[in-house]
């Protein structure tokens, strides 16, 4: 059986990804907790591009809250190509090409996979065809910083796989790449 590969990124009406912390803050209530406690159930593997990795292994280890319980004993496999040996923090640098590695995870044992982020590592994983789900919490409120698909993306038809609109008015809409015809 084949896992699950998801990504899930918070973004603006703009489309903006880029530091969602500068702009959800008041959009980001019970429901919208609910649904990433529902996300996160059953991974046991993430991909994290090197920046977000650097990031995170500095502020996780020491967090006491849900995302800390699940995110630090959690595997964690690394996108980087200027960090090399044995990472700390549970974590594997991704050797080679990383959507031929993620594609090999995939057809593991285990159960799901999230791509965490940052931006790059999940554009280009979805755009390969190796995310199975791409889900976009899009928040009412218009941001300013980098957006998942810029200009350099050609035009990509997906399909819209779920849909949630939550009490904070956000939409939760779950795209994957639509087959091609």
């Amino acid at each position: 059986m084949t896992r699950s590969v998801t990504a899930h990124l918070f973004n603006s009406v703009n489309g903006v990804v880029e530091s969602p912390d500068q702009w959800q803050f008041d959009a980001f209530g019970e429901a919208e907790g609910e649904l990433m406690g529902k996300a996160i159930a059953g991974i046991d593997d993430v991909v994290i591009g090197r920046k977000l990795w650097q990031e995170w292994s500095e502020y996780w280890p020491a967090a006491q809250d849900p995302f800390g319980a699940f995110i630090n004993p959690v595997r964690k496999h690394v996108v980087t190509s200027t960090l090399s040996g044995e990472l700390p923090w549970n974590s594997t640098i991704i050797e080679g090409d990383p959507a031929e590695y993620v594609r090999r995870l995939k057809a593991g044992d285990g159960g799901g996979i999230s791509v965490v982020g940052g931006i790059e590592t999940i554009r280009s994983l979805f755009l390969a065809g190796v995310v199975d789900a791409l889900t976009l919490t899009t928040h009412p409120v218009v941001g300013q910083g980098r957006r998942l698909f810029d200009d350099s993306v050609p035009i990509t038809r997906l399909q819209l796989v779920d849909s949630t609109i939550t009490p904070a008015g956000n939409a939760v809409l779950s795209y994957a790449l639509r087959p091609s015809d």
